[in-house]
C-alpha cells in the first residue's frame, strides 16, 4: 500500500483529492450527534472520553497501553495507516489525539485544520451516519517522551533550557479563575491563552507562522528550548502543542496531568 504525503497540519482542500485513499484514516472528535448529522467523508468517530484515564483529582491523564491499544484496534487503525484527526470545536479534541498518537510513535499524523468548521465553510463533501471500520490489532511497543509527567515537570523548574507553557485563560494563570484546589501557575510558567494560535476570521485555522512566532518568542518559547505545555487537562494545551509541531520545534512535550493533577498536590510549588 503506497504512503500518504501529508503535512501535520493539512487544509481541506489537500485533503479533498486523498479521499478514500487505502492509507488515509480519518477520525471524527466530534460531538456524536454532529458526526451522525455530518462528518467527513470515510471517518469513523471517537469518543473523546475514551482516550482518558482520569484518576480524580488529575482528570487528563493517559490509559495504559493495553487500554489504548484496544482503543486504536477498534478504530481499525494500522502501524501504517497515515491518521487525520479534526473535530467540531476548535481541534483541542482532535489535537489530544493526535498528541496520543505521537506519545505511543505512531508517525503518520495530520491535523485538519479548522477542523469541521474550515471543511464546512469551503463546502466540502460531508456524508451522514456512521462509518463502522473493520477492528484491527493495534500494538503499542512503548511511550515516545513526547509526555511529560509531574515529576519531569518538577525537575526543570529553574532550567534555563526548558519553557513551561501553560495554555490556560490569564485568569486561571493568575490564580482569579480557581479550578483546582490551589489556584496560580507552576513556577516559572509562561502564559499564552491557547486561543489566541486561533484565527476565527479563517474558520478556526492556525494563525500564520509570522503571526504566531514572534508572539511565542517575546515569552522565551524559543525553538532552541524544550517546552512542555500543560492546561486544566491537556485538551487545550494539546492544541498548543500541535501548533509548536508545526512551527518546527523540536522538543515539545505535553503535561496530561496538567493544573488538575499540580494544582491539587500540597507538595508541590505554586506560584500566583
Amino acid at each position: 500500500m503506497s504512503h500518504l504525503d501529508l503535512p501535520l497540519i493539512v487544509e481541506p482542500a489537500a485533503l479533498t483529492h486523498h479521499l478514500g485513499h487505502p492509507a488515509l484514516h480519518l477520525v471524527d472528535l466530534s460531538a456524536r450527534p454532529v458526526h451522525l448529522g455530518q462528518h467527513v467523508p470515510g471517518a469513523v468517530h471517537l469518543e473523546y472520553r475514551r482516550i482518558l484515564a482520569p484518576r480524580p483529582p488529575a482528570l487528563g491523564l493517559m490509559p495504559d497501553d493495553a487500554d489504548l491499544a484496544a482503543v486504536l484496534s477498534s478504530l481499525g487503525l494500522r502501524p501504517d495507516s497515515h491518521v487525520v484527526a479534526y473535530d467540531d470545536e476548535a481541534n483541542g479534541k482532535a489535537s489530544r489525539f493526535l498528541w496520543t498518537l505521537d506519545v505511543v510513535g505512531h508517525r503518520r499524523l495530520s491535523l485538519l485544520d479548522g477542523g469541521l468548521a474550515a471543511w464546512l465553510a469551503e463546502g466540502r463533501p460531508t456524508e451522514a451516519g456512521e462509518s463502522v471500520p473493520a477492528p484491527g490489532d493495534y500494538r503499542i511497543a512503548g511511550r515516545t517522551a513526547a509526555a511529560a509527567d509531574k515529576d519531569d515537570v518538577l525537575a526543570r523548574l529553574g532550567d534555563p533550557g526548558t519553557v513551561i507553557l501553560d495554555a490556560r485563560s490569564p485568569a486561571e494563570y493568575s490564580g482569579l479563575d480557581r479550578r483546582a484546589a490551589r489556584g496560580g501557575h507552576i513556577p516559572g510558567a509562561v502564559n499564552l491563552d491557547w486561543t489566541l494560535a486561533i484565527d476565527r476570521t479563517r474558520a478556526l485555522r492556525i494563525r500564520s507562522k509570522a503571526e504566531l512566532r514572534p508572539l511565542l518568542e517575546s515569552l522565551g518559547v524559543t525553538p532552541d528550548k524544550e517546552v512542555i505545555t500543560h492546561c486544566q487537562t491537556h485538551h487545550r494545551s494539546a492544541h498548543t502543542y500541535m501548533v509548536l509541531k508545526a512551527l518546527g520545534y523540536p522538543r515539545v512535550r505535553g503535561y496530561a496531568g496538567s493544573w488538575s493533577e499540580w494544582g491539587n498536590d500540597p507538595s508541590l510549588p505554586v506560584e500566583a
